[in-house]
Protein backbone atom coordinates (compact mmCIF):
# COMPACT_ATOMS: atom_id res chain seq x y z
CA UNK A 1 0.00 0.00 0.00
CA UNK A 2 1.18 3.47 -0.78
CA UNK A 3 0.22 6.62 1.10
CA UNK A 4 0.32 10.23 0.00
CA UNK A 5 3.05 12.51 1.26
CA UNK A 6 4.03 16.15 1.24
CA UNK A 7 6.04 18.29 3.65
CA UNK A 8 2.93 20.11 4.85
CA UNK A 9 -0.34 18.42 3.89
CA UNK A 10 0.33 14.75 2.99
CA UNK A 11 -2.64 14.82 0.60
CA UNK A 12 -1.67 18.05 -1.17
CA UNK A 13 -1.28 17.58 -4.93
CA UNK A 14 -1.12 21.26 -5.81
CA UNK A 15 2.49 22.09 -4.89
CA UNK A 16 4.12 23.59 -7.97
CA UNK A 17 6.81 20.98 -8.55
CA UNK A 18 4.60 17.94 -8.12
CA UNK A 19 1.77 19.57 -10.07
CA UNK A 20 4.09 20.13 -13.03
CA UNK A 21 5.42 16.57 -12.81
CA UNK A 22 1.85 15.25 -12.77
CA UNK A 23 0.74 17.33 -15.75
CA UNK A 24 3.79 16.39 -17.81
CA UNK A 25 3.32 12.69 -17.04
CA UNK A 26 -0.37 12.79 -17.95
CA UNK A 27 0.49 14.52 -21.22
CA UNK A 28 3.02 11.77 -21.98
CA UNK A 29 0.39 9.14 -21.22
CA UNK A 30 -2.16 10.80 -23.48
CA UNK A 31 0.37 10.97 -26.34
CA UNK A 32 0.99 7.21 -26.34
CA UNK A 33 -0.39 5.45 -29.39
CA UNK A 34 -3.32 3.13 -28.60
CA UNK A 35 -3.51 1.56 -25.11
CA UNK A 36 -6.95 3.07 -24.43
CA UNK A 37 -7.84 0.52 -21.73
CA UNK A 38 -4.43 0.98 -20.08
CA UNK A 39 -4.85 4.76 -20.05
CA UNK A 40 -8.34 4.38 -18.58
CA UNK A 41 -7.01 2.28 -15.71
CA UNK A 42 -4.20 4.74 -14.98
CA UNK A 43 -6.76 7.54 -14.82
CA UNK A 44 -8.83 5.39 -12.45
CA UNK A 45 -5.79 5.08 -10.17
CA UNK A 46 -5.28 8.85 -10.31
CA UNK A 47 -8.96 9.48 -9.51
CA UNK A 48 -8.88 7.00 -6.62
CA UNK A 49 -5.93 8.78 -5.01
CA UNK A 50 -7.56 12.19 -5.42
CA UNK A 51 -10.94 11.05 -4.06
CA UNK A 52 -9.28 9.39 -1.06
CA UNK A 53 -7.67 12.77 -0.39
CA UNK A 54 -11.07 14.46 -0.38
CA UNK A 55 -12.60 11.73 1.79
CA UNK A 56 -9.84 12.25 4.33
CA UNK A 57 -10.58 15.98 4.44
CA UNK A 58 -14.23 15.15 5.21
CA UNK A 59 -13.26 12.78 8.01
CA UNK A 60 -14.49 9.70 6.15
CA UNK A 61 -12.98 6.24 6.53
CA UNK A 62 -10.00 5.92 4.28
CA UNK A 63 -7.35 3.31 3.61
CA UNK A 64 -4.33 4.00 1.41
CA UNK A 65 -4.86 2.19 -1.92
CA UNK A 66 -2.84 -0.93 -2.69
CA UNK A 67 -1.03 -0.06 -5.91
CA UNK A 68 1.16 -3.12 -6.55
CA UNK A 69 0.42 -4.33 -10.08
CA UNK A 70 0.69 -7.07 -12.67
CA UNK A 71 1.49 -6.01 -16.26
CA UNK A 72 0.73 -8.67 -18.88
CA UNK A 73 1.67 -8.46 -22.55
CA UNK A 74 4.18 -9.21 -25.27
CA UNK A 75 7.51 -7.38 -25.60
CA UNK A 76 7.20 -3.90 -27.06
CA UNK A 77 3.56 -3.47 -26.01
CA UNK A 78 4.29 -0.49 -23.76
CA UNK A 79 4.69 -2.06 -20.31
CA UNK A 80 7.97 -0.38 -19.35
CA UNK A 81 6.97 2.94 -20.91
CA UNK A 82 3.71 3.04 -18.97
CA UNK A 83 5.49 2.01 -15.75
CA UNK A 84 7.94 4.90 -16.15
CA UNK A 85 5.11 7.39 -16.74
CA UNK A 86 3.12 5.92 -13.85
CA UNK A 87 6.06 6.51 -11.51
CA UNK A 88 5.96 10.22 -12.35
CA UNK A 89 2.18 10.33 -11.96
CA UNK A 90 2.42 8.80 -8.49
CA UNK A 91 5.24 11.20 -7.64
CA UNK A 92 3.07 14.08 -8.84
CA UNK A 93 0.18 12.87 -6.70
CA UNK A 94 2.40 12.58 -3.65
CA UNK A 95 2.09 8.80 -3.42
CA UNK A 96 5.81 8.22 -4.06
CA UNK A 97 8.65 10.43 -2.87
CA UNK A 98 10.83 10.03 -6.00
CA UNK A 99 8.82 8.33 -8.74
CA UNK A 100 11.83 6.73 -10.44
CA UNK A 101 11.75 3.31 -12.11
CA UNK A 102 14.16 0.46 -11.39
CA UNK A 103 13.97 -2.37 -13.94
CA UNK A 104 15.19 -5.81 -12.89
CA UNK A 105 14.99 -9.41 -14.03
CA UNK A 106 15.68 -12.79 -12.45
CA UNK A 107 19.49 -12.44 -12.61
CA UNK A 108 19.31 -9.20 -10.62
CA UNK A 109 17.33 -10.84 -7.81
CA UNK A 110 18.36 -14.49 -7.57
CA UNK A 111 21.69 -15.53 -6.09
CA UNK A 112 23.82 -18.62 -6.48
CA UNK A 113 24.03 -19.80 -2.89
CA UNK A 114 22.02 -19.73 0.35
CA UNK A 115 21.56 -16.19 1.61
CA UNK A 116 22.73 -14.56 -1.62
CA UNK A 117 19.21 -14.18 -3.05
CA UNK A 118 17.84 -12.27 -0.07
CA UNK A 119 20.86 -9.96 -0.20
CA UNK A 120 20.43 -9.25 -3.92
CA UNK A 121 16.67 -8.76 -3.63
CA UNK A 122 17.02 -6.36 -0.70
CA UNK A 123 19.60 -4.35 -2.64
CA UNK A 124 17.24 -3.90 -5.60
CA UNK A 125 14.35 -2.93 -3.35
CA UNK A 126 16.60 -0.41 -1.63
CA UNK A 127 17.42 1.13 -5.03
CA UNK A 128 13.71 1.34 -5.84
CA UNK A 129 12.52 2.93 -2.58
CA UNK A 130 10.53 6.05 -3.34
CA UNK A 131 9.63 4.72 -6.78
CA UNK A 132 8.65 1.63 -8.73
CA UNK A 133 10.44 -1.72 -8.82
CA UNK A 134 9.63 -3.30 -12.19
CA UNK A 135 10.37 -7.04 -12.36
CA UNK A 136 10.39 -8.16 -15.99
CA UNK A 137 9.63 -11.79 -16.83
CA UNK A 138 8.63 -12.22 -13.18
CA UNK A 139 7.31 -15.74 -13.86
CA UNK A 140 10.93 -16.89 -14.28
CA UNK A 141 11.32 -16.55 -10.50
CA UNK A 142 9.11 -19.63 -10.06
CA UNK A 143 10.39 -21.84 -12.86
CA UNK A 144 12.77 -23.89 -10.76
CA UNK A 145 10.21 -25.18 -8.28
CA UNK A 146 10.27 -24.95 -4.50
CA UNK A 147 13.98 -25.74 -4.23
CA UNK A 148 15.00 -22.95 -6.59
CA UNK A 149 16.35 -19.72 -5.12
CA UNK A 150 13.75 -17.85 -7.19
CA UNK A 151 11.06 -18.77 -4.67
CA UNK A 152 13.18 -17.20 -1.96
CA UNK A 153 13.24 -13.99 -3.99
CA UNK A 154 9.44 -14.02 -4.32
CA UNK A 155 9.02 -14.45 -0.57
CA UNK A 156 11.56 -11.71 0.08
CA UNK A 157 9.84 -9.33 -2.35
CA UNK A 158 6.47 -9.90 -0.69
CA UNK A 159 7.88 -9.13 2.75
CA UNK A 160 9.82 -6.08 1.58
CA UNK A 161 6.90 -4.59 -0.32
CA UNK A 162 4.81 -4.86 2.84
CA UNK A 163 7.57 -3.39 5.01
CA UNK A 164 7.97 -0.47 2.58
CA UNK A 165 4.36 -0.09 1.49
CA UNK A 166 4.33 3.66 2.19
CA UNK A 167 6.93 4.47 -0.48
CA UNK A 168 7.25 1.60 -2.94
CA UNK A 169 5.18 0.17 -5.78
CA UNK A 170 6.06 -3.28 -7.12
CA UNK A 171 5.13 -4.24 -10.68
CA UNK A 172 5.50 -7.83 -11.89
CA UNK A 173 5.53 -8.05 -15.68
CA UNK A 174 5.74 -10.61 -18.44
CA UNK A 175 3.95 -12.54 -21.17
CA UNK A 176 0.22 -12.91 -20.53
CA UNK A 177 0.00 -16.73 -20.43
CA UNK A 178 3.14 -17.12 -18.32
CA UNK A 179 1.98 -14.48 -15.83
CA UNK A 180 -1.45 -16.12 -15.54
CA UNK A 181 0.23 -19.47 -14.80
CA UNK A 182 2.59 -17.77 -12.35
CA UNK A 183 -0.36 -16.35 -10.41
CA UNK A 184 -2.25 -19.66 -10.46
CA UNK A 185 0.73 -21.50 -9.00
CA UNK A 186 1.37 -18.77 -6.42
CA UNK A 187 -2.21 -18.07 -5.23
CA UNK A 188 -1.10 -15.87 -2.35
CA UNK A 189 0.24 -13.30 -4.79
CA UNK A 190 -3.04 -12.47 -6.52
CA UNK A 191 -4.53 -10.62 -3.56
CA UNK A 192 -1.31 -8.67 -3.05
CA UNK A 193 -1.42 -7.38 -6.63
CA UNK A 194 -5.02 -6.22 -7.06
CA UNK A 195 -4.34 -4.18 -10.21
CA UNK A 196 -3.78 -6.28 -13.31
CA UNK A 197 -3.29 -4.54 -16.65
CA UNK A 198 -3.36 -6.27 -20.04
CA UNK A 199 -1.26 -4.72 -22.79
CA UNK A 200 -2.62 -5.83 -26.18
CA UNK A 201 -0.51 -6.08 -29.31
CA UNK A 202 -0.66 -3.01 -31.53
CA UNK A 203 -2.69 -3.01 -34.74
CA UNK A 204 -0.97 -2.35 -38.06
CA UNK A 205 -2.28 1.23 -38.10
CA UNK A 206 -0.99 1.80 -34.57
CA UNK A 207 2.45 0.44 -35.49
CA UNK A 208 2.56 2.84 -38.44
CA UNK A 209 1.56 5.69 -36.13
CA UNK A 210 4.38 4.71 -33.75
CA UNK A 211 6.81 4.67 -36.68
CA UNK A 212 5.65 8.15 -37.65
CA UNK A 213 6.27 9.38 -34.09
CA UNK A 214 9.80 7.95 -34.11
CA UNK A 215 10.51 9.58 -37.48
CA UNK A 216 9.09 12.99 -36.57
CA UNK A 217 11.12 13.05 -33.36
CA UNK A 218 14.26 12.58 -35.47
CA UNK A 219 13.27 14.86 -38.41
CA UNK A 220 12.81 12.04 -40.91
CA UNK A 221 9.87 11.01 -43.07
CA UNK A 222 8.88 8.10 -45.31
CA UNK A 223 8.34 8.33 -49.03
CA UNK A 224 5.02 6.84 -50.20
CA UNK A 225 6.86 3.77 -51.48
CA UNK A 226 8.79 3.42 -48.21
CA UNK A 227 5.53 3.52 -46.27
CA UNK A 228 4.25 0.62 -48.39
CA UNK A 229 7.47 -1.30 -47.73
CA UNK A 230 7.14 -0.68 -43.99
CA UNK A 231 3.52 -1.89 -44.11
CA UNK A 232 4.67 -5.06 -45.85
CA UNK A 233 7.33 -5.77 -43.23
CA UNK A 234 4.97 -5.07 -40.34
CA UNK A 235 2.28 -7.36 -41.80
CA UNK A 236 4.87 -10.12 -42.02
CA UNK A 237 5.97 -9.48 -38.44
CA UNK A 238 2.38 -9.61 -37.20
CA UNK A 239 2.05 -13.12 -38.59
CA UNK A 240 4.78 -14.23 -36.19
CA UNK A 241 4.22 -14.86 -32.48
CA UNK A 242 5.68 -12.19 -30.16
CA UNK A 243 6.63 -10.02 -33.16
CA UNK A 244 8.13 -7.22 -31.10
CA UNK A 245 5.46 -4.53 -31.44
CA UNK A 246 6.86 -1.03 -30.85
CA UNK A 247 10.33 -2.44 -30.25
CA UNK A 248 10.37 -3.92 -33.76
CA UNK A 249 9.19 -0.61 -35.23
CA UNK A 250 11.96 1.28 -33.46
CA UNK A 251 14.56 -1.22 -34.67
CA UNK A 252 13.28 -0.99 -38.26
CA UNK A 253 13.38 2.81 -38.22
CA UNK A 254 16.83 2.98 -36.62
CA UNK A 255 18.19 0.51 -39.18
CA UNK A 256 16.59 2.49 -42.02
CA UNK A 257 18.23 5.68 -40.76
CA UNK A 258 21.64 3.99 -40.75
CA UNK A 259 21.12 2.66 -44.25
CA UNK A 260 19.91 6.03 -45.50
CA UNK A 261 23.09 7.59 -44.12
CA UNK A 262 25.21 5.00 -45.95
CA UNK A 263 23.25 5.57 -49.17
CA UNK A 264 23.73 9.34 -49.01
CA UNK A 265 27.28 9.45 -47.66
CA UNK A 266 28.94 9.68 -51.09
CA UNK A 267 26.76 12.59 -52.26
CA UNK A 268 28.26 15.99 -51.42
CA UNK A 269 25.22 17.97 -52.58
CA UNK A 270 22.13 17.00 -50.61
CA UNK A 271 18.91 18.91 -50.16
CA UNK A 272 17.05 19.18 -46.86
CA UNK A 273 14.36 16.88 -48.25
CA UNK A 274 16.91 14.25 -49.30
CA UNK A 275 18.45 14.31 -45.82
CA UNK A 276 15.02 13.66 -44.29
CA UNK A 277 13.53 11.13 -46.72
CA UNK A 278 13.58 7.38 -46.08
CA UNK A 279 13.23 5.30 -49.26
CA UNK A 280 12.17 1.63 -49.67
CA UNK A 281 15.77 0.50 -50.19
CA UNK A 282 16.58 1.76 -46.68
CA UNK A 283 13.99 -0.61 -45.21
CA UNK A 284 14.54 -3.74 -47.28
CA UNK A 285 16.48 -6.86 -46.35
CA UNK A 286 17.59 -8.54 -43.15
CA UNK A 287 15.90 -8.78 -39.79
CA UNK A 288 15.52 -5.91 -37.36
CA UNK A 289 14.04 -7.97 -34.54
Amino acid sequence: MASLRQTTDPWDTTADTNFNILQQALAQLDCLVGLSDVKQLVYEIKALVEIQHRRTKEGLTNEPPVLHMIFKGNPGSGKTTVARILGNILKGLGVLSKGHLIEVERADLVGEYIGHTALKTREQVKRALGGILFVDEAYSLARGGNKDFGKESIDCLVKLMEDNRDDLVLILAGYRDEMDYFLRTNPGLRSRFPIQIDFPDYSLKQLLDIANVFLLERDYCLSAAAREELCLQLRLAQSLQHSGNARLVRNLIERAIRRQALRLAGNRHLTRKELMLIEPIDLKGGSAA
